[in-house]
Protein backbone atom coordinates (compact mmCIF):
# COMPACT_ATOMS: atom_id res chain seq x y z
CA UNK A 1 0.00 0.00 0.00
CA UNK A 2 0.86 3.65 -0.89
CA UNK A 3 0.35 5.65 2.92
CA UNK A 4 0.35 9.29 3.30
CA UNK A 5 0.25 10.03 7.03
CA UNK A 6 0.04 13.98 7.89
CA UNK A 7 0.90 15.05 11.19
CA UNK A 8 1.18 18.71 12.84
CA UNK A 9 3.06 19.30 15.85
CA UNK A 10 5.98 16.57 14.58
CA UNK A 11 7.11 13.79 16.05
CA UNK A 12 10.74 13.50 16.75
CA UNK A 13 11.94 13.98 19.37
CA UNK A 14 9.83 10.76 21.04
CA UNK A 15 8.85 13.19 24.49
CA UNK A 16 5.30 12.72 24.13
CA UNK A 17 2.92 9.66 24.32
CA UNK A 18 1.10 10.97 20.91
CA UNK A 19 4.66 11.24 18.84
CA UNK A 20 5.32 7.69 20.53
CA UNK A 21 1.99 5.85 19.56
CA UNK A 22 2.54 7.24 15.77
CA UNK A 23 6.25 7.28 15.54
CA UNK A 24 5.85 3.50 16.28
CA UNK A 25 2.96 2.97 13.94
CA UNK A 26 4.43 4.29 10.95
CA UNK A 27 7.60 2.86 11.85
CA UNK A 28 6.07 -1.35 11.72
CA UNK A 29 3.92 0.20 8.64
CA UNK A 30 6.91 1.30 6.83
CA UNK A 31 8.60 -2.34 7.30
CA UNK A 32 6.04 -3.57 4.83
CA UNK A 33 4.35 -0.16 2.88
CA UNK A 34 5.17 2.74 0.84
CA UNK A 35 4.92 5.59 3.54
CA UNK A 36 5.01 9.03 3.16
CA UNK A 37 5.23 11.38 6.38
CA UNK A 38 4.01 14.85 5.97
CA UNK A 39 4.56 16.93 10.01
CA UNK A 40 5.95 20.19 11.15
CA UNK A 41 8.25 21.01 13.59
CA UNK A 42 9.03 23.62 15.85
CA UNK A 43 12.35 25.63 15.67
CA UNK A 44 13.86 23.74 18.89
CA UNK A 45 13.03 20.18 17.14
CA UNK A 46 15.23 18.23 14.55
CA UNK A 47 13.69 16.93 11.41
CA UNK A 48 16.92 15.37 10.41
CA UNK A 49 16.68 13.22 13.20
CA UNK A 50 13.31 12.20 12.43
CA UNK A 51 14.67 11.24 8.98
CA UNK A 52 17.23 9.17 10.83
CA UNK A 53 14.86 7.62 13.03
CA UNK A 54 12.29 6.38 9.96
CA UNK A 55 14.77 5.31 7.21
CA UNK A 56 11.91 2.46 5.95
CA UNK A 57 9.51 6.06 5.38
CA UNK A 58 9.60 6.45 1.55
CA UNK A 59 9.74 10.46 1.62
CA UNK A 60 9.27 12.31 5.28
CA UNK A 61 8.53 16.57 4.69
CA UNK A 62 8.70 18.40 7.69
CA UNK A 63 7.25 22.18 7.56
CA UNK A 64 8.85 24.88 10.30
CA UNK A 65 5.68 25.84 12.10
CA UNK A 66 5.46 27.21 15.41
CA UNK A 67 2.60 26.35 17.11
CA UNK A 68 1.12 29.25 19.11
CA UNK A 69 1.22 29.23 23.20
CA UNK A 70 -1.04 30.32 25.01
CA UNK A 71 -0.64 33.94 26.71
CA UNK A 72 0.95 34.40 23.19
CA UNK A 73 -0.29 37.50 21.25
CA UNK A 74 0.06 34.66 18.38
CA UNK A 75 -2.37 32.94 20.39
CA UNK A 76 -4.58 36.14 21.30
CA UNK A 77 -4.86 36.54 17.73
CA UNK A 78 -5.82 33.60 17.01
CA UNK A 79 -8.52 33.18 19.60
CA UNK A 80 -10.23 36.16 18.39
CA UNK A 81 -10.38 34.99 14.81
CA UNK A 82 -11.75 31.69 15.51
CA UNK A 83 -14.69 33.25 17.06
CA UNK A 84 -15.90 33.94 13.61
CA UNK A 85 -15.28 30.88 12.09
CA UNK A 86 -16.42 27.14 12.86
CA UNK A 87 -13.02 26.05 14.21
CA UNK A 88 -12.42 25.99 18.05
CA UNK A 89 -8.99 27.80 18.96
CA UNK A 90 -7.10 24.44 19.13
CA UNK A 91 -7.74 23.65 15.40
CA UNK A 92 -7.73 26.75 13.97
CA UNK A 93 -4.16 28.04 15.44
CA UNK A 94 -2.93 24.27 13.62
CA UNK A 95 -3.82 25.47 10.06
CA UNK A 96 -0.63 25.87 8.16
CA UNK A 97 -0.75 26.45 4.33
CA UNK A 98 2.61 24.67 3.31
CA UNK A 99 0.93 21.00 4.70
CA UNK A 100 -2.01 22.30 3.05
CA UNK A 101 -0.25 22.75 -0.06
CA UNK A 102 2.04 19.47 0.25
CA UNK A 103 -0.94 17.14 1.05
CA UNK A 104 -2.70 18.02 -2.14
CA UNK A 105 0.47 17.26 -4.45
CA UNK A 106 0.99 14.02 -2.50
CA UNK A 107 -2.80 12.76 -3.07
CA UNK A 108 -2.06 14.52 -6.99
CA UNK A 109 0.61 11.89 -7.36
CA UNK A 110 -1.56 9.08 -5.86
CA UNK A 111 -1.78 6.77 -2.61
CA UNK A 112 -3.93 4.25 -1.51
CA UNK A 113 -4.86 5.72 2.04
CA UNK A 114 -4.42 9.04 3.76
CA UNK A 115 -4.23 9.02 8.04
CA UNK A 116 -5.12 12.03 9.38
CA UNK A 117 -3.11 11.81 12.17
CA UNK A 118 -4.69 13.75 15.84
CA UNK A 119 -7.86 15.87 14.72
CA UNK A 120 -5.36 18.79 14.38
CA UNK A 121 -4.39 17.30 11.36
CA UNK A 122 -8.14 17.78 9.81
CA UNK A 123 -8.23 21.66 9.20
CA UNK A 124 -5.28 20.75 6.70
CA UNK A 125 -6.93 17.72 4.53
CA UNK A 126 -9.61 18.08 1.44
CA UNK A 127 -12.62 17.63 2.18
CA UNK A 128 -13.98 15.43 0.75
CA UNK A 129 -11.16 13.69 0.08
CA UNK A 130 -9.61 11.82 -2.95
CA UNK A 131 -8.70 8.92 -1.44
CA UNK A 132 -9.74 6.26 1.87
CA UNK A 133 -9.19 8.70 5.13
CA UNK A 134 -8.63 7.39 8.19
CA UNK A 135 -8.97 9.79 11.41
CA UNK A 136 -6.47 8.76 14.07
CA UNK A 137 -7.55 9.57 17.14
CA UNK A 138 -5.89 9.83 20.17
CA UNK A 139 -7.95 11.83 22.27
CA UNK A 140 -11.60 12.50 22.61
CA UNK A 141 -10.23 15.91 22.06
CA UNK A 142 -13.30 17.57 22.95
CA UNK A 143 -13.66 15.73 26.59
CA UNK A 144 -10.34 17.46 27.36
CA UNK A 145 -11.73 20.91 27.07
CA UNK A 146 -15.05 19.80 28.73
CA UNK A 147 -13.06 18.56 31.23
CA UNK A 148 -10.75 21.50 32.10
CA UNK A 149 -14.10 23.41 31.74
CA UNK A 150 -15.44 21.59 34.86
CA UNK A 151 -12.09 21.92 36.68
CA UNK A 152 -11.95 25.79 36.05
CA UNK A 153 -12.91 28.29 39.23
CA UNK A 154 -12.97 31.41 36.94
CA UNK A 155 -16.06 32.39 36.14
CA UNK A 156 -14.65 34.34 32.70
CA UNK A 157 -12.53 31.26 31.78
CA UNK A 158 -14.92 28.63 32.33
CA UNK A 159 -17.59 30.62 29.84
CA UNK A 160 -14.51 30.58 27.16
CA UNK A 161 -13.71 26.71 27.69
CA UNK A 162 -17.28 26.35 27.75
CA UNK A 163 -17.55 27.81 24.12
CA UNK A 164 -14.15 25.68 23.21
CA UNK A 165 -15.97 22.48 24.22
CA UNK A 166 -18.62 23.01 22.25
CA UNK A 167 -17.24 23.97 19.21
CA UNK A 168 -14.99 21.32 19.91
CA UNK A 169 -17.38 18.81 19.99
CA UNK A 170 -19.49 19.99 16.82
CA UNK A 171 -16.00 19.92 14.36
CA UNK A 172 -15.33 16.56 15.93
CA UNK A 173 -18.20 14.94 15.04
CA UNK A 174 -17.75 16.59 11.69
CA UNK A 175 -14.47 15.12 11.04
CA UNK A 176 -15.40 11.42 12.26
CA UNK A 177 -18.18 11.88 10.06
CA UNK A 178 -16.19 12.67 6.94
CA UNK A 179 -13.25 10.16 6.92
CA UNK A 180 -13.84 6.76 6.02
CA UNK A 181 -12.70 5.00 9.20
CA UNK A 182 -11.95 7.09 12.82
CA UNK A 183 -9.47 5.31 14.70
CA UNK A 184 -10.04 5.90 18.73
CA UNK A 185 -7.21 4.59 21.22
CA UNK A 186 -10.08 2.55 23.82
CA UNK A 187 -13.08 1.62 23.64
CA UNK A 188 -14.46 4.01 25.83
CA UNK A 189 -12.92 6.90 23.40
CA UNK A 190 -14.66 4.70 20.52
CA UNK A 191 -18.43 5.43 22.57
CA UNK A 192 -17.91 9.44 23.20
CA UNK A 193 -16.71 9.68 19.71
CA UNK A 194 -19.85 7.67 18.17
CA UNK A 195 -22.56 9.68 20.35
CA UNK A 196 -21.33 12.91 18.88
CA UNK A 197 -20.51 11.51 15.16
CA UNK A 198 -23.95 9.60 14.42
CA UNK A 199 -23.46 7.05 11.21
CA UNK A 200 -19.85 7.44 11.21
CA UNK A 201 -17.71 4.16 11.16
CA UNK A 202 -15.45 4.19 14.30
CA UNK A 203 -13.15 1.35 15.83
CA UNK A 204 -11.23 1.11 18.48
CA UNK A 205 -7.11 0.16 18.26
CA UNK A 206 -5.03 -0.85 20.93
CA UNK A 207 -1.99 1.06 22.37
CA UNK A 208 1.19 0.04 22.54
CA UNK A 209 4.41 -0.20 24.77
CA UNK A 210 7.78 -0.80 23.89
CA UNK A 211 8.16 -3.86 25.94
CA UNK A 212 12.17 -4.33 24.79
CA UNK A 213 12.78 -1.02 26.24
CA UNK A 214 10.73 -0.47 28.50
CA UNK A 215 11.45 -3.36 31.33
CA UNK A 216 12.30 -4.12 34.95
CA UNK A 217 15.87 -2.82 35.57
CA UNK A 218 17.30 -4.37 38.63
CA UNK A 219 17.45 -0.60 39.75
CA UNK A 220 17.23 -0.85 43.11
CA UNK A 221 14.18 0.81 44.76
CA UNK A 222 13.77 3.06 47.26
CA UNK A 223 11.06 2.29 49.55
CA UNK A 224 9.88 5.55 50.07
CA UNK A 225 10.17 7.18 46.75
CA UNK A 226 7.01 8.19 44.02
CA UNK A 227 7.46 9.04 40.56
CA UNK A 228 5.21 10.70 37.70
CA UNK A 229 6.32 11.30 33.99
CA UNK A 230 4.82 13.39 31.09
CA UNK A 231 5.43 16.58 29.14
CA UNK A 232 4.80 19.26 32.28
CA UNK A 233 4.13 21.38 29.39
CA UNK A 234 0.57 19.73 28.99
CA UNK A 235 -1.59 21.40 31.08
CA UNK A 236 -3.32 18.12 32.15
CA UNK A 237 -0.08 17.24 33.49
CA UNK A 238 0.63 19.98 35.16
CA UNK A 239 -3.07 20.25 36.97
CA UNK A 240 -2.34 16.80 37.78
CA UNK A 241 0.64 17.39 40.17
CA UNK A 242 0.15 20.85 41.66
CA UNK A 243 -3.90 18.93 42.29
CA UNK A 244 -0.86 16.01 43.99
CA UNK A 245 0.85 18.54 46.00
CA UNK A 246 -1.67 20.55 46.94
CA UNK A 247 -4.03 17.72 48.30
CA UNK A 248 -2.60 14.21 48.31
CA UNK A 249 1.06 14.76 49.31
CA UNK A 250 0.52 16.27 52.63
CA UNK A 251 -1.60 13.68 53.51
CA UNK A 252 1.12 10.88 52.40
CA UNK A 253 3.18 12.81 54.39
CA UNK A 254 1.55 12.47 57.65
CA UNK A 255 2.05 9.05 57.97
CA UNK A 256 5.00 8.79 55.46
CA UNK A 257 7.60 11.90 56.23
CA UNK A 258 10.37 10.91 54.57
CA UNK A 259 8.88 10.46 50.93
CA UNK A 260 9.92 12.08 47.96
CA UNK A 261 8.32 12.58 44.66
CA UNK A 262 10.45 12.93 40.98
CA UNK A 263 8.36 15.02 38.30
CA UNK A 264 10.02 13.83 35.32
CA UNK A 265 9.19 15.60 32.42
CA UNK A 266 9.96 18.48 29.59
CA UNK A 267 9.12 22.20 30.13
CA UNK A 268 8.14 22.42 33.25
CA UNK A 269 6.36 25.89 34.22
CA UNK A 270 7.63 28.50 36.68
CA UNK A 271 4.57 28.02 38.48
CA UNK A 272 4.92 24.49 39.20
CA UNK A 273 8.78 24.83 39.89
CA UNK A 274 7.67 27.08 42.53
CA UNK A 275 5.50 24.83 43.87
CA UNK A 276 7.49 22.01 43.98
CA UNK A 277 10.06 24.44 45.72
CA UNK A 278 8.15 24.97 48.73
CA UNK A 279 6.83 21.26 48.56
CA UNK A 280 10.22 19.63 48.45
CA UNK A 281 9.56 17.99 45.40
CA UNK A 282 12.19 17.52 42.58
CA UNK A 283 11.14 18.39 39.24
CA UNK A 284 13.51 17.14 36.76
CA UNK A 285 13.15 18.89 32.95
CA UNK A 286 13.88 17.15 30.05
CA UNK A 287 15.78 13.96 30.79
CA UNK A 288 17.43 11.71 28.06
CA UNK A 289 15.86 8.67 29.64
CA UNK A 290 12.91 8.41 31.90
CA UNK A 291 13.49 4.76 33.13
CA UNK A 292 16.30 5.36 35.89
CA UNK A 293 13.57 7.88 37.59
CA UNK A 294 10.95 5.05 37.21
CA UNK A 295 13.21 1.86 38.51
CA UNK A 296 14.08 3.92 41.53
CA UNK A 297 10.70 4.37 42.70
CA UNK A 298 8.86 2.33 44.73
CA UNK A 299 5.25 3.69 43.53
CA UNK A 300 4.29 5.21 40.24
CA UNK A 301 1.64 8.05 40.42
CA UNK A 302 -1.05 8.88 38.22
CA UNK A 303 -3.26 11.80 39.91
CA UNK A 304 -4.88 12.81 36.46
CA UNK A 305 -8.34 14.83 36.70
CA UNK A 306 -8.23 15.93 33.03
CA UNK A 307 -6.82 13.92 29.50
CA UNK A 308 -8.20 12.02 26.97
CA UNK A 309 -7.04 8.85 24.80
CA UNK A 310 -4.93 6.45 27.29
CA UNK A 311 -2.02 6.80 29.01
CA UNK A 312 1.20 5.66 27.54
CA UNK A 313 3.00 6.41 30.95
CA UNK A 314 1.03 3.70 32.76
CA UNK A 315 1.83 1.04 30.15
CA UNK A 316 5.92 2.40 30.46
CA UNK A 317 5.12 2.07 34.45
CA UNK A 318 3.88 -1.26 33.86
CA UNK A 319 6.27 -2.74 31.63
CA UNK A 320 8.87 -1.71 33.94
CA UNK A 321 7.23 -3.64 36.62
CA UNK A 322 5.93 -0.85 38.62
CA UNK A 323 3.16 -0.58 41.28
CA UNK A 324 0.62 2.21 39.95
CA UNK A 325 -1.88 4.39 41.65
CA UNK A 326 -4.16 6.07 39.15
CA UNK A 327 -7.54 7.76 39.36
CA UNK A 328 -10.20 6.30 37.25
CA UNK A 329 -9.32 9.96 34.75
CA UNK A 330 -5.76 8.69 34.68
CA UNK A 331 -6.38 5.23 33.44
CA UNK A 332 -9.24 5.67 31.08
CA UNK A 333 -9.22 3.58 28.70
CA UNK A 334 -6.73 1.12 29.14
CA UNK A 335 -7.27 -2.40 29.17
CA UNK A 336 -5.98 -2.51 32.71
CA UNK A 337 -8.31 -4.43 35.66
CA UNK A 338 -8.48 -2.02 39.11
CA UNK A 339 -6.43 -4.08 42.00
CA UNK A 340 -4.86 -6.60 39.25
CA UNK A 341 -2.54 -4.46 37.29
CA UNK A 342 -3.50 -1.14 39.15
CA UNK A 343 -4.40 0.69 42.34
CA UNK A 344 -7.78 3.04 41.32
CA UNK A 345 -7.79 5.79 44.20
CA UNK A 346 -10.00 9.52 43.61
CA UNK A 347 -10.84 11.21 46.92
CA UNK A 348 -7.37 12.63 48.13
CA UNK A 349 -8.00 10.30 51.16
CA UNK A 350 -8.00 7.60 48.74
CA UNK A 351 -5.08 8.08 46.91
CA UNK A 352 -2.64 8.65 50.04
CA UNK A 353 -3.93 5.66 51.40
CA UNK A 354 -3.22 3.84 48.30
CA UNK A 355 0.21 4.95 48.47
CA UNK A 356 0.60 4.12 51.86
CA UNK A 357 -0.31 1.07 52.03
CA UNK A 358 1.91 -0.10 49.05
CA UNK A 359 5.15 1.55 50.66
CA UNK A 360 4.74 -0.71 53.29
CA UNK A 361 3.59 -3.54 51.24
CA UNK A 362 6.70 -4.64 49.36
CA UNK A 363 5.23 -8.22 48.32
CA UNK A 364 2.05 -5.95 47.38
CA UNK A 365 4.02 -3.95 44.91
CA UNK A 366 5.60 -6.71 43.64
CA UNK A 367 2.41 -8.16 42.71
CA UNK A 368 0.82 -5.55 40.50
CA UNK A 369 4.30 -5.07 38.61
CA UNK A 370 4.60 -8.71 37.88
CA UNK A 371 1.33 -8.82 36.64
CA UNK A 372 1.55 -5.08 34.75
CA UNK A 373 4.48 -6.86 33.03
CA UNK A 374 2.77 -9.78 32.07
CA UNK A 375 -0.39 -7.64 30.45
CA UNK A 376 1.83 -5.45 28.37
CA UNK A 377 4.03 -8.38 27.15
CA UNK A 378 1.61 -10.70 26.16
CA UNK A 379 -0.75 -8.32 24.23
CA UNK A 380 0.33 -4.73 23.51
CA UNK A 381 3.60 -4.83 22.16
CA UNK A 382 4.12 -2.31 19.38
CA UNK A 383 4.29 -5.08 16.56
CA UNK A 384 0.71 -6.28 17.76
CA UNK A 385 -0.36 -2.28 17.37
CA UNK A 386 1.07 -2.01 14.15
CA UNK A 387 -0.28 -5.22 12.74
CA UNK A 388 -3.69 -4.12 13.84
CA UNK A 389 -3.84 -0.77 12.18
CA UNK A 390 -2.49 -1.94 9.38
CA UNK A 391 -5.36 -4.37 8.64
CA UNK A 392 -7.87 -1.18 9.29
CA UNK A 393 -5.88 0.48 6.40
CA UNK A 394 -6.07 -2.74 4.04
CA UNK A 395 -9.81 -3.31 4.76
CA UNK A 396 -11.03 0.31 3.51
CA UNK A 397 -8.47 0.20 0.99
CA UNK A 398 -9.85 -2.98 0.01
CA UNK A 399 -13.61 -1.97 -0.13
CA UNK A 400 -12.89 1.82 -1.79
CA UNK A 401 -11.50 -0.38 -4.77
CA UNK A 402 -14.81 -2.47 -4.96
Amino acid sequence: MRILWVKIGGLWPLNMGGRLRSFHTIAELSRRHRVTVLTTHGPAEDPDGLAAELKGCERIVSIPFAIPKSGTPAFAASLARSWFSRYPVDLWKCQVPELKAEVRRALAKGVDVCVADFLVAAPNMPWPSPVPTILFEHNVEYMIWKRLHDVEPRFARRALLALEWRKMKRYEGEACRRANVTLAVSEVDRSLLAESASGADIRAISTGVDTAFFHPNGAAEEPEALVFTGSMDWYPNEDAILYFMEAILPRVRLQLPNVTLAVVGRNPTERLKAAAAAAKVVVTGTVDDVRPYVGRAAVYVVPLRIGGGTRLKIFEALAMGKAVVATGVGAEGLPVVRDEHYVGAESPDEFAGAIVNLVKDPARRRALGEAGRRLVEERYSWEQVGRQFERHCEEITSSHAR
